[in-house]
């Protein structure tokens, strides 16, 4: 038989002043991660500390700098792609963003070295580079059968802009479901205005703020940028610098422009604003390369 001690021991207990779920006195679980209780008169409180401490997890994880932007690198020089997509070239057969450097370097391989005029490839898988729009649309359509979060992403993008947003809705969460990066945090961030716009979906600000978070998370500057928007609306001056500071690390112009402006109100000092000047100038500089210059004028 078990002694009345070890009884006891087994009950669960309020974890403020360790009074036992005994002599109807009954005790509410507040904590699903490891069973915690509290007795009534002290229910409130370890709520309010339990939210408390929620806040501050979910704080550290959204104002942590992201290494790189969610576009990452050129996937063949290596080098930090510039957030201007006007350097970049999406190819359609493999999904992959190479950078305008890369791209002219191949053609001019192709075309001066090799002669193969009529036979150029891509960058990265070397398929044939397709000769018609009807050649494109059957490329991005084997990447989307192939689940391949870019091309999921981007056949959204296409029908949110034809004005079929329930379609775009629909891919949007499937590259999201996916979770593969840059592809997640771009869905994220497209999700985040049709909720803005309630096109589709209806308009939802809660929701919004919620994949704009998360866009940010992952490495998004312009989703970064609107949070530091929304922050400055709500009053919360310091919340929105530390989001400006963040997006301006990894390059965004207009978080830069933003945390001059701040700076000119008082609302960030001058130190702030000058180590996020230099950071923002560093990740500028890491996009750039010869090749890329070269060929980009």
């Amino acid at each position: 038989m078990r002694s009345e001690d070890g009884e006891i021991a087994d009950m669960m207990c309020c974890v403020s002043c360790g009074t036992a779920d005994v002599n109807n006195i009954k005790l509410k679980e507040y904590n699903v991660l490891d069973g915690s209780a509290a007795c009534q008169k002290h229910t409130s409180q370890q709520e309010r500390d339990s939210e408390s401490r929620a806040a501050e997890i979910h704080d550290d994880i959204l104002f942590r700098q992201p290494e790189s932007s969610h576009l990452g690198e050129c996937p063949i020089c290596l080098l930090p792609l510039s957030l201007d997509t006007k350097h970049a070239m999406m190819q359609s057969c493999c999904s992959k963003l190479i950078c305008i450097g890369c791209c002219c370097a191949s053609i001019r391989y192709e075309v001066v070295k090799v002669k193969m005029i009529k036979k150029r490839s891509c960058p990265f898988c070397r398929q044939p580079e397709p000769k018609s729009a009807a050649e494109i649309e059957l490329y991005k359509m084997k990447r989307r059968k192939a689940n391949d979060p870019v091309a999921i992403q981007g056949a959204g993008k296409r029908c949110y802009h034809d004005g079929d947003h329930e379609r775009a809705f629909e891919y949007f969460s499937k590259a999201i479901a996916i979770e593969a990066g840059d592809a997640e945090a771009e869905a994220h961030y497209c999700l985040s205005f049709m909720y803005r716009d309630g096109k589709g979906i209806g308009r939802d600000a809660q929701k919004r703020v919620y994949h704009l978070e998360e866009a940010a998370i992952g490495g998004h500057p312009k989703a970064r940028h609107d949070l530091g928007v929304h922050e400055v609306f709500q009053g919360r001056i310091e919340r929105a610098a530390r989001h400006f500071i963040i997006s301006a690390n990894l390059g965004h112009d207009a978080s830069l422009k933003a945390l001059r402006e701040l700076r000119a109100a008082g609302g960030v000092s001058c130190d702030d604003f000058a180590t996020a000047f230099r950071a923002h100038q560093a990740a500028v500089n890491a996009t750039k390369s010869r090749q890329r210059v070269k060929h980009s004028q």
